[in-house]
């Protein structure tokens, strides 16, 4: 089938209709230009359509057994093996994501899947004692309704699944808003998948639109009890805000400058591979990348010779050829925004080993080092092709760098001493990091999230049934009570 023919549409109520608003979103592929599909936006009122159908349909899906529940992601994981060459296509041509890239995507997508039939079984009550005699203590973990789901662009089909299929399992209905330069790969190709492995009409809704024709519609509206954002810390700032303000629960998952730090016991030439791929994987818009990357100067002349040498190789072209290490990014803001912050980091100072030149949305590699400590650069994450490199002088130096910047996502550290690695790791101020290893890696039942402007909550294993489910204290007093008046 052609995806982007077929799905370019809402998804409310078991129903694939157009939305009503007055302009449309253009899914182009950001290699070639191609017009993918035209999507005329949802609006507030189907937004809330989205919503209402939700709230019916979680009732009698949180009562139905979750032996019968976790069939379906069962059947989803099958459809996704039986398709994944369809789907990998989609993902190269919607958000131009290499071979490698799809095929990373796809199988964190079957994990998360794998894990959400688990998740189905895992919530459990307790009976607590009580200092009250005759009396019983029942904790029950409920779903908590209906949760609204917003998913970013880098790895949409998988960032959509991994909140939508726990949030199911676990009892919930969802209403999904994918980003408009993704909306087939995060939204409506999530939504076919689910429904042809037999998911109940109203459980999952895809509503693909833009704030500015729904404004706070989506996070505001009083239906939804929980709302998953990944994106930026800007954005996750606001639906934080206006989560708070109308009680919901937010699960924010944000941006990252995540440090990679070599220490002066360090294997060279894997700590070169480890930061390479971490730092360019899919061109670079992975909030989990090693923006920057701390060496010890006693090792800085020949990790850097080498790095450099390495980058040099990474081929950039069409992601559809499978020798491809570096393709477009999404959009061609993105590029340009990209350009500009290595030409104004250059201007202001820093040495380019590399400055890559752009084509369209392509953007070679850049490298750049001697960067003044006060560099702005240093501060933000860089959604693009860039590598900064910074020496340190000893340990307390590189933790001193590594924590000096508003996010706390990811890291690495590289070492001999395994063990000095976790000491110096458990100093840095961030939710994950890996010893002797990249900087971009998630696993279905480890703690995924991050500390300061990188997030609130986390997702993944046992974090789902606190991010999807409430608790509620039924009390039962055998007997009578005595009271006071």
């Amino acid at each position: 089938m052609s995806f982007f023919t077929e799905l370019a549409h809402q998804y409310i109520d078991g129903e694939w209709k157009p939305g009503s608003g007055s302009w449309d979103i253009i899914d182009f592929n950001p290699y070639n230009g191609e017009k993918l599909a035209s999507i005329t936006v949802a609006t507030a009122d189907e937004v809330d359509q989205a919503y209402r159908a939700a709230e019916r349909a979680q009732r009698a899906w949180a009562d139905t057994n979750p032996y019968a529940r976790r069939l379906v992601f069962e059947r989803a994981l099958r459809i996704i093996e039986d398709r994944e060459q369809e789907i990998a296509e989609a993902i190269i041509a919607e958000l131009g994501g290499t071979r490698l890239k799809a095929a990373f995507e796809l199988h964190l997508a079957k994990e998360f899947l794998r894990e959400a039939v688990q998740l189905a079984l895992r919530p459990e009550g307790r009976i607590l004692p009580s200092p009250t005699d005759g009396k019983e203590n029942r904790v029950y973990r409920l779903p908590v309704g209906v949760v609204g789901v917003i998913s970013p662009f880098n790895f949409p089909f998988l960032l959509s699944l991994k909140s939508v299929a726990p949030a199911l399992a676990l009892g919930n209905a969802v209403v999904l808003k994918p980003h408009q330069n993704t909306p087939i790969c995060g939204g409506a190709l999530v939504a076919k998948v689910l429904a042809d492995a037999g998911l109940p009409a109203g459980l999952l809704n895809v509503v693909i639109t833009d704030i500015a024709e729904i404004g706070d519609a989506l996070i505001a509206h009083p239906v939804p009890k929980a709302i998953s954002f990944t994106g930026s810390d800007k954005v996750g700032r606001h639906v934080a805000t206006v989560c708070a303000a109308n009680f919901k629960r937010a699960i924010l998952e944000l941006g990252g400058n995540s440090a990679l730090i070599v220490l002066d016991d360090a294997d060279v030439d894997y700590a070169v591979e480890a930061a390479v791929f971490s730092r360019f994987v899919h061109q670079g818009q992975v909030c989990m990348a090693a923006n920057r990357i701390l060496v010890d100067r006693s090792l800085e002349a020949e990790f850097t010779e080498k790095f450099v040498a390495k980058v040099r190789t990474l081929r950039v072209g069409d992601p559809a050829d499978p020798s491809t290490h570096i393709g477009p990014l999404i959009n061609s803001s993105q590029a340009d925004a990209v350009s500009s912050l290595v030409e104004q980091t250059v201007k202001a100072g820093a040495t380019p080993l590399l400055q890559g030149g752009a084509q369209g949305n392509l953007l070679s590699p850049s490298v750049l080092a001697g960067l003044p400590a006060d560099s702005p650069v240093l501060q933000q994450e860089i959604f693009g092709p860039v590598a900064l490199i910074l020496p340190f002088d000893g340990e307390e130096e590189a933790v001193r760098i590594a924590n000096d910047t508003p996010y706390g996502l990811s890291g690495a550290v590289h070492t001999g001493d395994v063990e000095r690695g976790v000491r110096l790791a458990r100093r840095i101020h961030t939710g994950m990091i890996h010893i002797n290893d990249g900087t971009v890696h998630d696993e279905p039942i480890v703690p995924f999230g991050g500390e300061k402007n990188s997030g609130v909550g986390r997702l993944n294993g046992d974090s789902m049934l606190e991010a999807f489910t409430t608790q509620k204290w039924i009390s039962v007093q055998h007997g009578r009570s005595q009271f006071p008046f």
